[in-house]
């Protein structure tokens, strides 16, 4: 075989440094050595790639028409021993991210860009999945990272990193029966000023999983409740009038904006729930060298730093 990792790059020093000597230097070898490469490539080869009548070498036309695949090549190489390194020192054959579904909005895009910048061969994977099934898939090792709400409690076989914050909203839809008995009598334009038993009597829908319980203090209101597993499921049936419910603020601004969801005000009490967001993994699994500097990307793009 004619082209190796090795004259492939002297191949392309000597195009890019116009001359053996130039091209030496930057090696760190001696022109001599840089000459002799090229003229064995030359033989094996049987085709010359640089006219040497004067004092540098000129590319002649098979040289240039050789350049863009010695370029494609050695790039290749170059990521193929980055990700053989990348290996040795930690990096996972796969990251998984478990996300819950109302985080989708959130910038967790961002530190999985720089992350895959880092390391490009990188296998990723991402996973929607309510809070609670999340965690689950994190514990038995099927994800790497679960990005999720603040848990009640702290669990000793988790670590995690506080990544920013989001705010739920109590939502409903305009045309909802609570919302038009309490317009009843006002007038035009006046705001609908609920109190909190119209959160308790009406029913309410929740994302959760499968296996969620109503203890959830957090996540539990109204004596009537509906369940899903998806949030686009809850924003569809919360605009279609069959209960209230918590989202996202990032996720039901279009439709408050829109018109066809109303964020609920209250005369006695603030409408919001801010919930801090959490990466979080597994320690009873070791963590590979890309969760641990997701981990760190994240953290650095809450605190504002580069």
């Amino acid at each position: 075989m004619a082209f190796t990792s090795d004259n492939i790059h002297v191949f392309l020093a000597v195009l890019d440094r116009g001359s053996f000597s130039a091209a030496a230097r930057s090696l760190g070898r001696v022109p001599s050595a840089v000459s002799m490469c090229i003229a064995q490539l030359e033989a094996e080869l049987n085709l010359p790639l640089f006219e040497r009548r004067g004092r540098e070498p000129v590319p002649l036309p098979a040289a240039l028409a050789l350049e863009p695949q010695a370029r494609l090549l050695a790039t290749q190489l170059q990521q193929l021993n980055t990700h053989a390194l990348a290996l040795e020192q930690g990096l996972e054959s796969r990251l998984t991210l478990a996300i819950a579904p109302e985080l989708l909005s959130a910038p967790w895009t961002v530190p999985l860009a720089a992350l895959t910048g880092e390391f490009p061969q990188l296998n990723v994977e991402v996973l929607t999945a309510p809070q609670a099934d999340a965690l689950a898939m994190l514990h038995s090792g099927r994800a790497q990272l679960a990005i999720v709400f603040e848990r009640p409690s702290i669990d000793g076989r988790e670590g995690f990193q506080e990544v920013g914050e989001d705010t739920l909203l109590a939502v409903i839809a305009p045309g909802h029966p609570v919302m038009q008995a309490a317009r009843a009598g006002l007038a035009d334009g006046a705001p609908v000023l609920l109190r909190e038993h119209h959160l308790t009597n009406t029913r309410q829908i929740v994302v959760a999983s499968r296996d969620w319980s109503v203890t959830d203090g957090r996540l539990a209101y109204a004596r009537d409740i509906w369940r899903t597993d998806n949030h686009w499921a809850a924003l569809s049936m919360i605009s279609a009038a069959m209960g209230w419910g918590w989202l996202p603020r990032q996720l039901v601004q279009p439709s408050v904006q829109a018109g066809t969801l109303a964020a609920m005000e209250f005369d006695n009490l603030s409408n919001g729930v801010t919930l801090y967001v959490d990466v979080v993994w597994s320690k009873e699994h070791p963590q590979g060298l890309a969760a641990r500097r997701y981990v760190q990307l994240a953290r650095q793009l809450m605190a504002g730093s580069p």
